[in-house]
């Protein structure tokens, strides 16, 4: 969600979304997708290529206004090891190193709600329901006809609410798929091991996961101040002072504040790694902890990985959580790509200009050297970038796993659309924040039935 994630804009790279085109999914090639882009954002800040960036959408993005002696040294050891740094990751170039893009406007979160929903609540024809549990979604052979829901979510009273022209599922990767299934649509196998009755049979329902999996590296630091000395005692205090006064502080930082992208193989120098840098460090098997010493975090991971999850219901029952499983570095390329990855990133923590400040590192420790070291570190202290997607993926009729078309209507039902980051149909390289935005935005002419914006052709 965009009112808890990083909120970093990351659009990806052409060749990510060329490669849905090519899977036969009509109007999602690059060229297509960039006026969706474009009328989302409002560039605020540095100036960028007019040709890629929006200036007068609802969700402004503007540049990371907070610097730190620690990004600064890191940027110019990456340029020493021949990473450039690039003014605009979302222009013509992703490849490069630099401060991030967000979705941040004085020094207040952009999310969704507030860029889009909060300046349309008061049409006539929108009403926004909360606390409301979606339990099934009504059909009348394959057309769909409403959604049932639980006002005040489980053990509340059931609603239902009917659709005039379609249903639009819009529950993101987790959710989308897990509504489906429990209102009877998907594998046949698995409906019927669960008692739900099959309603209409889609194989891809819940397949074809995939996420961004994340080692990190943490260094102890020396000579400098780090976020987690000032996100204690008087010093915090003195941020949040600066914050309410309208100066630069850690208060509304994201959680990371530089951004690279890069490749694994020098020779074929393909665009597949992303490296984050922050100024501080978490501690190790906490979540979100920060340490009591000075440090810095280091991550990276692969852009495209061809390892594949799944999201299955247990039960009919839509408030038990589904089954989620990731598989993450299930394909050999992916562990070969992560142990690339990891290597880059030690490696950026020990450039020149770094030496100043690098201590030691605190994890996952110079004992682990061998490639064998590498992935089982990353194995065990790896997680998620919460960037799931493709459980609803968008296919021709060819594809046995597709789930929509390229209008984002599901095979063969009528009336029923999914709208979220659950139709990618390939990972992207990038965070997904900006990409389900831009589905958003092209299925929203859909379904009003406009025509799609003119494509915008720009030179490679």
């Amino acid at each position: 969600s965009s009112s808890i994630n990083g909120h970093i804009y990351n659009r990806g790279q052409r060749m990510d979304f060329n490669g849905w085109s090519q899977r036969g999914n009509q109007g999602w090639g690059y060229a297509d997708v960039l006026p969706y882009f474009q009328r989302c954002e409002q560039r605020i800040g540095a100036a960028s290529d007019d040709k890629f960036r929006g200036k007068d959408g609802n969700l402004q993005v503007t540049d990371l206004n907070y610097t730190h002696p620690l990004c600064e040294a890191f940027m110019e050891g990456a340029g020493q090891i021949g990473i450039p740094r690039n003014k605009d990751y979302n222009g013509a170039v992703q490849e490069g190193i630099s401060y991030v893009q967000r979705t941040a406007y004085r020094r207040r979160r952009v999310s969704t709600a507030r860029a889009f929903l909060n300046p349309a609540k008061s049409r006539a024809n929108l009403t926004v329901r909360t606390n409301a549990h979606a339990t099934e979604i009504l059909l009348e052979g394959n057309r769909a006809v409403g959604v049932a829901y639980a006002k005040g979510g489980q053990g509340g009273r059931a609603m239902e609410v009917r659709a005039s022209r379609e249903v639009i599922l819009s529950g993101g990767a987790i959710n989308s798929p897990q509504l489906l299934q429990v209102s009877g649509i998907g594998p046949a196998a698995l409906l019927q091991s669960l008692g739900i009755g099959l309603k209409h049979e889609l194989a891809g329902v819940g397949e074809n996961l995939r996420d961004h999996y994340a080692p990190r590296f943490s260094a102890r630091v020396k000579n400098v101040l780090t976020i987690n000395e000032l996100s204690r005692g008087p010093r915090l205090l003195g941020e949040i002072a600066k914050y309410f006064l309208g100066g630069k502080s850690i208060v509304n930082l994201s959680p990371s504040m530089v951004y690279g992208f890069w490749h694994s193989d020098e020779a074929a120098r393909s665009n597949d790694l992303q490296f984050i840098f922050t100024p501080a460090s978490y501690k190790q098997g906490v979540h979100g902890l920060l340490d009591e010493h000075p440090g810095f975090t280091v991550a990276a991971w692969q852009h495209r990985p061809q390892s594949k999850g799944w999201v299955r219901a247990r039960s009919g029952d839509p408030f038990e959580k589904p089954i989620i499983q990731p598989n993450y570095l299930d394909d050999e390329g992916d562990r070969k790509v992560i142990v690339a990855a990891m290597k880059l990133a030690r490696r950026l923590m020990h450039t020149e200009p770094m030496k100043p400040y690098f201590d030691f590192e605190a994890y996952p420790g110079d004992h682990v050297q061998s490639d064998d070291e590498f992935l089982e570190a990353a194995r065990e202290w790896g997680g998620s970038t919460f960037h799931v997607m493709g459980t609803c993926r968008m296919g021709p009729d060819s594809d046995p796993t597709a789930v929509v078309d390229d209008q984002l209507r599901v095979h063969g039902m009528e009336s029923l659309r999914v709208i979220d980051a659950s139709i990618m149909p390939a990972m992207l390289s990038a965070n997904l924040n900006a990409a389900t935005m831009m589905v958003a935005e092209k299925g929203s002419d859909m379904v009003l039935g406009k025509t799609a914006l003119e494509p915008i052709i720009v030179p490679d």
